[in-house]
């Protein structure tokens, strides 16, 4: 994704989240009302961090966070995540 017009504060990350699966590995096709929320996802925008606390995350990194994290907003068209950086469990 390029540049975003958003740019988060302190300690907060902007993630766009990876596509649901729309197939199992069987082979057997999930129809949009049983698909799970992706858990993962790539940042796009970073806050400065606190003062104590720098951000660890950069933009590009691919992360796994919560299943209830972050609130879902629309910027440019896309559907993203805002969250607090300790809401991201881990860099993959």
């Amino acid at each position: 994704m390029a540049k975003v017009s958003v740019k988060p504060l302190a300690d907060r990350v902007l993630v766009e989240p990876a596509a649901a699966e729309t197939k199992t590995a069987g082979g057997i096709i999930i129809p949009d009302t049983a698909k799970e929320k992706p858990m993962k996802g790539k940042v796009v925008a970073v806050g400065t961090g606190k003062k104590d606390e720098p951000i660890t995350v950069k933009v590009g990194d691919n992360v796994l966070y919560g299943k209830y994290a972050g609130t879902e907003i629309t910027v440019e068209g896309k559907e993203l995540l805002i969250m607090r950086e300790s809401d991201i469990y881990a860099i993959i």
